[in-house]
């Protein structure tokens, strides 16, 4: 879940591209004056990038996941980390808090290397190999958590036993345990003051030659408040990524939410996550196209929101052949439906800045959580 984001392995890996956004600051928060009433403990949760231009608008959400923070790991060694980007842009972020206090906001931990003062010094794998480690990065959660008044930890390692990047460390033997004792660690530093959540994969841990890979869902389910499912690049085109029900993709939501269920996670600890983008391949050029750029393809030659009954879900056409699958107001409608029907609390979405400038997906995703 980010700008360079792993969700599911096509028999092995599937890689996410998110395109960078070109938003103005200040726009989209059109339809917020006019949004359903929140319902008590239920969740919309909103993933805003470093790399993002708009201040997010918090009518649209509970929960916000600033992407990201970085690991420091030099020489086998943890140093630390920092907030990709600019502090000016988390301060941004960080400083919702002071008119909405009741919006929950988490800093959320990648395993990837955007900082240009940062190198590939193995990530999650060799922190959490360490007790000492493990212990120095939850104080330093902590401490960054009372210094900017924020409310959590968003741990998107994806994923133990595996590494989306050709230099990246990962050991199968370990990985798994480890991340278990990574999200314990966490919880007892951390307390019950502050959140603890981390991006799920859509199935549960695999076991693989030399060990096994993805997150033991079971094992670490004790010491986290919720899991926001990445149920979206679950397939490429021709087929769609992130259908509520398909058996002729590689995986759909029922599939994913029902490996947390049989491994008896409750149904109100689990978020479904929303694209706001169209997946197209994990290899070719585009790989992803954000929902605001969908609506502006050349008539000409694409055709958007042809709707499968299905998968419940849209997609577009270019000369009349499947090019992309996302996801528009219909279908979020549907799933949330769907979601409020299983005991879950609600969906987020990846990201903010994929919507177009009048909050269409934004609008749709509050609306389906929060009905009554």
């Amino acid at each position: 879940m980010k700008k360079w984001h792993g969700c599911l392995f096509l028999s092995l890996v599937f890689l996410v591209g998110c395109n960078k956004d070109d938003y103005v600051p200040g726009q989209g928060s059109e339809g917020a004056e006019s949004l359903a009433p929140k319902v008590e403990g239920r969740r919309v949760g909103a993933y805003v990038t470093y790399y993002g231009y708009s201040i997010p608008d918090p009518a649209f959400f509970t929960h916000l996941f600033y992407a990201f923070a970085e690991l420091y790991i030099d020489k086998g060694q943890y140093k630390g980390f920092k907030v990709e980007g600019t502090e000016a842009r988390f301060s941004q972020i960080a400083a919702l808090k002071e008119k909405h206090p009741d919006l929950k906001i988490s800093i959320s931990f990648c395993n990837n290397i955007e900082n240009a003062d940062n190198s590939q010094g193995g990530g999650f794998s060799v922190l959490a190999k360490s007790d000492e480690y493990r212990k120095a990065f939850a104080l330093d959660c902590r401490t960054f958590l009372q210094k900017w008044n924020i409310d959590g930890v968003d741990l998107d390692w994806e994923f133990p036993g595996l590494s989306w990047s050709a230099d990246g460390i990962f050991d199968p033997a370990e990985d798994v345990a480890n991340h278990v004792l990574l999200m314990k660690q966490l919880r007892e530093t951390l307390g019950n003051r502050y959140l603890l959540s981390y991006a799920g994969y859509c199935k549960d841990k695999e076991a693989i030659s030399g060990g096994s890979r993805y997150i033991d869902i079971a094992a670490v389910d004790p010491y986290v408040d919720f899991v926001n499912i990445m149920t979206y690049d679950m397939d490429e085109a021709p087929r769609h990524q992130s259908a509520l029900t398909d058996s002729r993709a590689y995986w759909d939501c029922q599939r994913a939410v029902s490996a947390y269920l049989q491994a008896g996670i409750a149904a109100n600890k689990l978020i479904l996550g929303i694209p706001f983008y169209g997946r197209h391949s994990f290899s070719l050029s585009p790989r992803s196209i954000n929902y605001k750029d969908i609506l502006d393809l050349d008539t000409r030659y694409y055709r958007i929101d042809n709707w499968d009954q299905t998968a419940s879900a849209p997609y577009v056409t270019y000369n009349g052949q499947f090019y992309c699958g996302y996801d528009n107001a219909r279908s979020i409608a549907i799933k949330g439906e769907w979601v409020l029907k299983q005991g879950m609390k609600g969906m987020m979405y990846w990201d903010y800045d994929g919507d177009d400038n009048v909050s269409t997906l934004r609008k749709a995703v509050w609306e389906a959580v929060m009905k009554q």
